[in-house]
């Protein structure tokens, strides 16, 4: 009995006899001009021989959890051969060299792997599946790199013909490339202890009182309810038009970029403004935390010490942490692959995303439903991959208004999904009559009533923690929440 042992030669296909099938090698190409495509001819057979005579299901097992799949090798017998394991392994059949050749004898496929005396030749290329780990590694490195070469003549190809929107050509084209680190990063199951051990280190920082386990709003009963927003939660801010929150959204931007929390530590983060533009953010942003009037200043009623102060806070804003992009129709793709770009040139930390029905849809999706259903799920996707908290403003439909309520959780618009998807729900409602409301907590300046109007802030959904409701000042003039003088309660 003939074994294979590592460190294992690469075939570099000299017995292109037999070519590899259309799965693998969409091109049609067994060469790229000359050159054979990357692959290992012994790596493949001796994979196949450790899942066939592994009797526990062990090595196959370990196969069907790294994602192997049939076009990942690049003989069409072996693909063939692959395959019927993989239905064998679906049906609960053990599979042997008796069963697997009737298999492929039932699929009418015995002949085109080399008939039966092919089979049982495998299974006697190996003595010990103890190698089988690192056939599996050659196995998938050899196929990433097929795919990286393939997709580099489907670029070629694409850049000649393209005809249309490059940037939309260039996003596409990144995020097929991005989708193939993607595979790379499948985690295999870990023990309980690993996870346990990060736990008690955090919460250790906890009680030592070195760091929370989210990003801090900048509002004391909302961050005492939350303790921040978590890495790899979905916090959806959902009101009705012209309640304020995208104001509220920049406002916690602001208060991440400047806290004195996050002064030796910097929190980054990147803003999807679908609706407004960047410069009417920036705008926004500026005369909000200069305390200025927009409306002033667009009338030139501005006095010099205050036009001073929009000169140093621009300043400020320009040494801050921020990233923002304002472009329109972008779909969920593109969104995680401009944020995934960012987070692999920039430590990148919050993501907000300014609002969720402005996402380009699926034009797939028939129902409306169905496409905020899809978009919900990659935004949630994206924050677990970027391992961020990311802010997703919604809007809420009309229920509330009409039956003169405050907001609750079915009036999220469009889908049931995003209830479900959301790891945090934040309602934004204007204040009802009966509700107790302190003044403002403006500091020391005397602050007229009519200046500010109480916004309540309904915490409707954590998935971690209680609920609860806040009450905010919403200064129109700033377009700036405030903190009130009054304790959050819980529900």
């Amino acid at each position: 009995m003939s074994s294979i042992s590592p460190p294992l030669s690469d075939s570099v296909s000299s017995n292109l006899s037999n070519p590899p099938s259309s799965r693998s090698n969409p091109a049609g190409m067994g060469k790229i001009e000359g050159q054979p495509l990357p692959s290992n001819q012994d790596a493949e057979q001796g994979l196949l021989a450790a899942c066939l005579v592994d009797s526990s299901g062990e090595v196959l097992s370990t196969c069907i959890e790294k994602a192997l799949r049939p076009e990942d090798f690049y003989f069409t017998k072996h693909q063939l051969i692959f395959d019927a394991l993989l239905d064998l392994h679906q049906a609960t059949i053990e599979a042997d060299e008796i069963v697997l050749i009737e298999k492929l004898k039932s699929n009418g496929q015995l002949e085109h792997v080399g008939g039966a005396d092919t089979i049982t030749s495998l299974s006697s290329r190996i003595d010990t599946t103890a190698h089988a780990g690192f056939w599996l590694d050659i196995v998938k490195q050899k196929s990433l790199l097929r795919k990286c070469i393939l997709m580099a003549f489907e670029m070629i190809e694409g850049a000649n013909r393209q005809q249309g929107n490059v940037e939309e050509f260039l996003s596409t084209m990144e995020q097929k490339i991005c989708s193939l680190g993607d595979e790379q990063n499948l985690r295999a199951s870990i023990p309980f202890r690993e996870p346990i051990q990060h736990a008690m280190e955090q919460i250790q920082r906890m009680l030592s009182r070195e760091e929370t386990d989210g990003i801090l709003t900048g509002y004391n009963d909302l961050d005492g309810l939350t303790n921040g927003f978590k890495p790899g939660e979905m916090i959806v801010l959902a009101a009705r038009p012209s309640v304020g929150k995208t104001s509220l959204a920049m406002n916690i931007v602001e208060n991440v970029a400047f806290s004195t929390r996050y002064r030796e530590n910097p929190k980054n983060s990147l803003v999807f403004s679908l609706e407004m533009s960047a410069t009417s953010l920036a705008m926004r942003l500026i005369c909000g935390k200069a305390r200025v009037n927009m409306n002033d200043l667009r009338r030139g009623f501005v006095p010099k010490s205050l036009a001073e102060k929009l000169h140093q806070t621009s300043r400020d804003f320009q040494q801050a942490p921020l990233w923002v992009d304002d472009t329109s129709g972008l779909s969920i793709n593109q969104i995680r692959a401009k944020a995934r770009r960012l987070r692999m040139r920039n430590k990148l930390d919050f993501v907000v995303v300014d609002y969720m029905q402005l996402i380009s849809a699926d034009g797939r999706l028939q129902s409306r439903e169905n496409q905020i259903s899809d978009i919900s799920r990659g935004l949630k996707a994206m924050a677990k991959e970027l391992d961020v908290p990311v802010l997703v403003l919604s809007q809420l439909n009309r229920d509330s208004e009409k039956e003169k309520r405050e907001p609750r959780l079915s009036d999220l618009r469009e889908s049931g999904a995003i209830e479900q998807d959301a790891d945090v729900v934040i309602l934004l409602g204007k204040h009802r009559k009966g509700e107790d409301v302190r003044e403002a907590d403006m500091g020391e300046a005397e602050v007229p009533e009519e200046d500010y109007e109480p916004i309540q802030l309904i915490l409707a959904k954590q998935r971690n923690g209680p609920t609860g409701k806040v009450n905010l000042a919403f200064r129109r003039k700033f377009t700036r929440f405030e903190s009130m003088q009054s304790e959050h309660r819980l529900n």
